[in-house]
């Protein structure tokens, strides 16, 4: 009994860690909600890169954009998921609680002089919310975690000619998290709390091959973050009483991934764009995590998770059309495939590969610009097959939809 209250615990550090967004969008918990007008575009501005957020998807681009220019908003995130659960003959159908996230951004440009220029974002490029009744089924598992990673991200990008820039830049992380489950058997409430640093780097490529036609390409490194924490129970008086668990400190670290982010722009007419472009995210980085407590009641002060997530691609499609001077429309569509196999699956990201369709408008004022931007979000079904060890129980996630709203401000100096 003691050694299973504990290796409950310890699953749930590891799985926690390891699944860090729903919002975990980008297969897995990767955020790509960097500004209001990418939304609307289905990030599909890595070659046209052509505003404040190109710190986001494409620093090199920044070299487009003349004098000091800034950019900030916040994207708000409210998902929703159905998981059934098969156990004794019984069916039953659980939901995520409502709640809302809104990760922010803030961008800030400037032109040095003629071959150089300056900027730096702040934004949230991964991060997890999923809350469920603490009572349901899977609470074992997990029945509430958050997880926030921010970062600061500086760039420096160079005009090598009127055709090819180049950007170079690193990047400074925090991640913080909570995560919540239940004990089996003896019911009593675990909660892990944490938080943690990293330093990573980043690149970029734009190339104005044609008039008409541009090409861009950019690379974020994986970022290693040690995390430091504490395990909390809540627990019977008997159980406290006799030192059955006991809280203390853990320590860990946790890879994010990198990615390489690729466009080519079509002008198609002067007020028409349209982009294609992909993502390629190398979650096999996150092939186990390894948790050491200092309290360690079962004997052992270690513990390690295997999790296999693989390599994937997300694909994007965004159209831009100028209807007048101070007024666009535009529209995108995103096919993001889940890097996570059946037979790691949990309930901390109960998702699967997904379709994004987008929609917004932008307006601009003198040196104002105002972005608003939709994404409908729909989620394929996620089955598990029955995993004692894992706290995982026979069913499927189902009926995963996520609304995000997007709002951007911008002004040129």
């Amino acid at each position: 009994m003691r050694k299973r209250g504990y290796s409950c615990t310890v699953l749930l550090v590891c799985l926690s860690l390891l699944v860090l967004k729903v919002p975990a969008f980008a297969g897995g918990f990767a955020l790509y909600e960097g500004s209001s007008r990418a939304n609307a575009l289905g990030g599909s501005v890595i070659a046209k890169a052509d505003d404040p957020s190109a710190i986001f998807f494409n620093p090199a681009g920044i070299t487009q954009l003349p004098g000091t220019q800034t950019a900030m908003g916040v994207s708000i995130i409210m998902p929703s998921t159905h998981v059934t659960t098969e156990q004794f003959g019984r069916s039953d159908d659980s939901k995520l609680k409502w709640n809302y996230f809104a990760p922010p951004y803030a961008y800030l440009t400037h032109q040095v002089n003629d071959r150089l220029w300056l900027g730096a974002g702040f934004f949230a490029r991964f991060g997890l919310g999923t809350e469920f009744d603490e009572n349901w089924p899977g609470a074992t598992n997990s029945y509430n975690a958050f997880v926030r990673v921010l970062e600061f991200n500086p760039n420096a990008a160079w005009k090598v000619d009127d055709k090819l820039s180049v950007s170079l830049g690193i990047s400074l992380s925090r991640m913080d998290l909570k995560l919540e489950s239940k004990a089996p058997l003896v019911g009593y409430d675990t909660s892990l709390t944490g938080y943690g640093y990293g330093v990573g780097y980043n690149f970029g490529v734009h190339y104005k091959a044609l008039d008409w036609l541009k090409l861009g390409l950019s690379y974020r490194s994986k970022v290693r973050i040690n995390l430091s924490g504490r395990s909390d129970f809540i627990q019977p008086e008997w159980a406290s009483a006799s030192g059955f668990v006991r809280d203390g400190a853990i320590d860990s670290h946790v890879t994010l991934p990198d990615d390489i982010k690729m466009g080519v722009n079509f002008q198609l007419r002067h007020n028409l764009s349209v982009e294609l472009s992909a993502v390629y995210t190398r979650w096999s980085s996150f092939d186990q995590i390894s948790i050491k407590f200092d309290n360690n009641p079962a004997g052992s002060g270690r513990a390690t998770k295997n999790k296999d997530w693989r390599d994937v691609w997300r694909w994007q499609i965004g159209a831009e059309y100028g209807v007048t001077d101070w007024c666009d429309l535009r529209a995108g569509f995103v096919y993001d495939n889940g890097p996570i196999p059946r037979h790691t699956a949990d309930y901390l990201v109960p998702s699967n590969d997904r379709y994004l369709y987008c929609l917004g408008t932008g307006f601009k004022w003198r040196s104002w610009t105002l972005d608003l931007s939709y994404i409908f979000l729909v989620g394929k079904n996620r089955h598990y097959n029955a995993r004692p060890a894992d706290d995982i129980l026979e069913g499927r996630a189902h009926e995963a939809i996520t609304h995000i709203v997007g709002f951007g401000v911008g002004y040129k100096f």
